[in-house]
């Protein structure tokens, strides 16, 4: 290389800014004055928290002997400088927990100021509530009071929620380091949250003191490595850096309110608390004329307060200084839910309420609706369309909510659309965004809704006109045209269209179109009069939907008189349909008024009517029931099933489902002494469904009852047998041979299967559903004949053993009824134990063996609070135990077959070990290890581990077994306690696992 190009490289490098090197942690033990200068830096590297961290990992190194094991960091000089270090670094900090909590971990952090707590002496093995706080030394009282707060803030930071960050493929290494940082921050919150209450006194303690206080700095920290404590200087009431009573007092109320907001959720009465320690926060914020040693959020203090206000009832709707949000949560709680949507309205013109606000109280309200408030309904839709309003103003996309209101438009909800759009844009100055926002917002909902009255309302709007611009309309409204044929345009919506002459067929099928909407009696009647009046045609017939029983078909058609006709089979078609949808109010009035047109000229009519009010009303009834009602039905409905029952005149048309389900309802309603005393003879010899309903009702009321009441139970079995039966013929094949043919759907029984099925499936009430399961489940197991793999029920005692005639009944109709019933029954009740073991016991002769699990496990869940109490012995029985042990056993997960064995009357330590032994498991294997209290499978554990080489898993099973109290010298009482409270961690985790 040429001298030049040496030059013009010295040159190059010259010029280039050199980089400090970073400082050492070691440096500052060499010279004790380079902290001081360092921390004075602007812009120190390596910084505070992470100068902290350096020296109290390095203090906390565990050291090694000669013997090559591991022993606690050594206490002496080197590693008390370095924590005395770590100290003077959070002081050059001024013990600010914000800054603290931020740059260093929870285990770090409880280090440091457990270390804060030592070279404070406080007093060691004395609990901080025990401290008379105003007779300790002030740099003492002030170390607990720091230590205190950190201890509530920590709770209430740990309450919310943080998303784990993943580590990627260059982190996988440090899995195991992350995993333990993890189980000390996990150790330590539970000692914080099992001392939260001591903390909670403390810190009220510190703001009943009146004096000022003293925290540690870096001049008597500096003092205390030097032993100067021993004249007494860092104990005097005025070393250290001095804290206002009032600035102390505002920090501690701040965080005294955090903690007992965070306890609101499980204790109503915490809020109140919350709200007085921010109320004082607040005052003592407009009382300080400095805030140096004062670190909160502003706005979380806002936050906090307007929600503790919301919480605690502590506003007036009608006070001026109230937020928008107090006035709001007030009139929810007064219930003046029209007010809310006032407001909700005015707000879509000033803005003043967040979004995310708007959409919160209407999920709450929502939320109301699904635990049964049905009168919220409308209010919730208003609240939807206000939102939807203020969104189209802002240009947002439109809720998917709101979309789905549109699926199911009404008049009313249209015409709310219509005034919330008018009441937002009612602003002198309101931008022309805005205004174009609000046309396309039209625009859209003339493109969804489908239905022609509603279209029509919106198209006619004064506000759609002035939205809207002439051309803007007419290209609308040729897209409208040429999406459905059915359109009328010419209901003048635009000035253009009026003068399009309207036809006598355009004008007919305009009459068409309504008579198919309307749901109003007396209107359907007007328009059939007006379309008689233009044309003599069968107008039943207009829409291919309206159907009435075919039972009902020739009376109706029988009428003479063609309007009549029309009118009466009209109305019935329309109300069945409400009932269908279950649009009860609609259906009433409908059939009111068919009643009242038939009772003129048709006593048979009348009769029907009747009889399908009293359906319409049963299943009113039902489906209020099956919504969660309680109410018992009326007197008066309930004699009119009996009358209907009863009844017997001759040629009325009878619609089978009309008894069927009077059946029923007497059996969800537990009318069983009529059913069993009270019904004629003649009824159950003819009525299928009132045999079934009384042999139901019968062996239901006799249970568990003595072996004579089992006559009425052996009755109900012989008629579902034959039910279940098929009918077999005997036929020649060509080879000679004689076969067998069997026909599924045979009239042996009282029903068909189906049908029979199809009753089941209307009955809700638990014990009857029960008897049923119970006895198909004791067919199936005969016709299977499978004692290892048999389905348990309860009841099973009560019916026969055995079949005489087996061949006749067709097995895979009793199976899938089996299926289906208690399929069924889980639909209606998801928390029947009974149930629940019953469907898991079907699942695991079926080798479903994680659905099976699945359904055990929840099956002890609804029974034990979640295990937070024993499941009883009647439900985990032995062999549902060796049933879940075998489901784990048949996934590979052999470490929860173990912990399963113990659960066993008699430990079952040959399964056990046989699983142990496996290599090949599923599971976590020794995170489980924890649930294990047999010491005799531990001590087996330890060997497996040893043989196998695995120092790890070893380790684990040793510090299970040396556990105090699995001692076996312990008292029993002590080794059950252990076990129970295993058992119920253990059935938590497998429910977090298989739910």
């Amino acid at each position: 290389m040429s001298s030049e190009t040496v030059d013009r490289v010295g040159a190059v490098v010259g010029s280039r800014p050199s980089t400090p090197l970073q400082t050492s942690w070691f440096e500052f033990l060499l010279d004790s004055s380079l902290l001081e200068k360092h921390l004075q830096k602007s812009n120190s590297d390596p910084a505070p928290v992470h100068l902290i961290v350096q020296f109290l990992e390095q203090a906390s190194k565990p050291s090694v002997n000669e013997q090559n094991q591991v022993q606690p960091p050594p206490d002496n000089r080197r590693n008390r400088t370095l924590k005395l270090l770590a100290l003077e670094v959070a002081a050059h900090m001024k013990w600010d927990l914000d800054a603290l909590e931020k740059g260093l971990t929870i285990p770090v952090l409880n280090m440091l100021l457990n270390e804060l707590l030592c070279v404070s002496k406080v007093p060691p093995g004395v609990k901080h509530v025990d401290l008379e706080l105003s007779t300790l030394p002030p740099t003492t009282a002030m170390a607990v009071i720091i230590y205190n707060r950190w201890a509530i803030r920590t709770i209430v930071l740990s309450s919310f929620p943080e998303k784990q960050t993943k580590p990627g493929p260059h982190q996988m290494n440090m899995l195991s380091i992350v995993q333990q940082e993890k189980e000390m921050t996990d150790n330590i919150l539970t000692v914080l949250k099992e001392q939260a209450t001591d903390s909670i006194s403390v810190l009220e303690g510190a703001v009943q003191l009146k004096k000022d206080f003293y925290v540690h700095t870096l001049r008597t920290l500096d003092l205390l490595a030097a032993d100067a404590a021993a004249n007494g200087e860092t104990e005097s009431s005025t070393a250290g850096l001095r804290i206002s009573a009032d600035e102390l007092h505002c920090q501690v109320h701040y965080d005294l309110g955090g903690i007992f907001f965070q306890q609101g959720c499980t204790d109503q009465t915490a809020y109140k608390k919350a709200r007085d320690h921010f109320r004082q926060t607040k005052e003592l914020l407009t009382k300080l004329d400095s805030t140096v040693h004062v670190h909160l959020d502003g706005k979380r203090l806002a936050g906090y307060w307007n929600a503790c206000r919301a919480l605690t009832e502590d506003c007036d709707p009608s006070d001026s200084q109230n937020t928008p949000y107090n006035q709001i949560n007030s009139l929810i709680r007064a219930q003046s839910y029209q007010a809310v949507i006032e407001l909700f309205v005015k707000d879509n013109v000033c803005r003043s309420l967040p979004n995310n606000f708007r959409r919160s109280v209407l999920r709450e309200f929502l939320y109301k609706v699904q635990q049964g408030e049905s009168s919220l309904d409308e209010v919730c839709y208003k609240l939807c369309i206000c939102n939807a309003v203020r969104d189209a103003l802002e240009g947002e996309v439109l809720s998917v909510r709101f979309q789905q209101l549109l699926l199911k438009p009404s008049k009313r909800m249209v015409d709310f659309i219509l005034e919330a759009c008018t009441l937002s844009l009612e602003k002198d100055r309101l931008p022309e965004t805005s205004r174009r926002n609000m046309a396309t917002f039209m625009k859209t909902l003339c493109e969804t809704l489908e239905e022609l009255p509603l279209l029509f309302v919106v198209s006619s709007h004064k506000l759609f006109m002035e939205l809207l611009k002439e051309d803007e309309r007419k290209v609308l409204v040729e897209q409208l045209r040429k999406r459905s044929t059915t359109i009328n345009l010419s209901a003048k919506p635009l000035p253009s269209f009026y003068d399009i002459p309207a036809s006598a067929s355009v004008n007919i099928g305009q009459l068409e179109q309504q008579l198919i909407l309307l749901l109003e009696p007396r209107r359907i009647r007007q328009i059939l009069l007006e379309l008689h009046g233009m044309a003599e045609r069968p107008f039943w017939r207009v829409n291919s939907k309206w159907e009435v029983p075919p039972d009902y078909v020739n009376v109706i058609l029988g009428i003479k008189d063609n309007l009549t006709k029309d009118l009466v089979y009209i109305l019935m078609a329309k109300g069945l349909h409400c009932i269908s949808i279950k649009d009860f109010a609609h259906a009433r009035q409908l059939f009111s008024a068919c009643l009242e047109l038939v009772t003129e000229f048709s006593p048979k009519l009348r009769q029907v009517m009747l009889n399908e009010m009293l359906l319409l009303e049963v299943r009113a009834h039902e489906a209020m029931a099956a919504e969660g009602s309680k109410e018992r039905p009326s007197p008066d409905l309930v004699s009119r099933v009996r009358g209907y029952l009863e009844m017997r005149i001759h040629d009325l048309p009878l619609r089978q489902v009309v008894g069927e389900e009077c059946v029923a309802f007497l059996l969800n309603w537990r009318e069983n002494d009529y059913l069993t005393l009270q019904v004629p003879p003649s009824l159950v010899m003819n009525n299928p469904y009132i045999k079934l309903g009384q042999l139901l009702a019968s062996t239901c009321k006799e249970l568990p009852g003595p072996k004579e009441c089992r006559r009425t139970a052996k009755e109900l079995w012989e008629i579902v047998v034959q039910i279940c039966s098929v009918s077999i013929q005997h036929k020649r094949n060509n080879d000679g041979r004689v076969g067998l043919i069997k026909h599924r759907e045979s009239s042996m029984g009282i029903l068909y299967r189906s049908k029979f099925i199809t009753f089941i499936k209307k009955l809700r009430e638990p014990l009857v559903l029960t008897t049923l399961i119970s006895l198909f489940v004791r067919l199936n197991s005969i016709v299977r004949d499978d004692i290892v793999n048999e389905v348990t029920a309860e009841h099973l005692t009560i019916w026969p053993s055995t079949l005489p005639t087996i061949q006749a009944v067709d097995v895979e109709a009793v199976a899938v009824t089996v299926k289906e019933l208690v399929s069924y029954a889980l639909t209606l009740n998801p928390n029947n134990q009974s149930w629940l073991i019953t469907q898991a016991d079907i699942y695991f002769v079926t080798n479903q063996y994680s659905a099976a699990l699945n359904l055990y496990l929840q099956a002890g869940a609804v029974c034990s609070d979640f295990f937070t109490k024993a499941v009883p012995p009647d439900v985990y029985s032995d062999q549902v135990l060796k049933r879940m042990i075998k489901c784990c056993s048949m996934m590979n997960c052999h470490t929860q077959v173990a912990v399963l064995c113990q659960f066993l009357r008699e430990v079952d330590y040959m399964t056990a070990f046989k699983a142990l032994q496996e290599q090949n498991s599923h599971d976590a294997m020794d995170s489980f290890y924890d649930y294990i209290w047999d010491v005799t499978i531990l001590e087996y554990l330890t060997h497996i581990h040893h043989k196998r080489g695995e120092t790890e898993k070893r380790q684990i099973a040793i510090k299970a077994i040396g556990q105090t109290e699995l001692n076996t010298s312990n008292p029993e009482e002590v080794l059950q306690l252990a076990a129970q409270k295993r058992k119920k961690r253990f059935l938590q985790a497998m429910a977090k696992l298989y739910f």
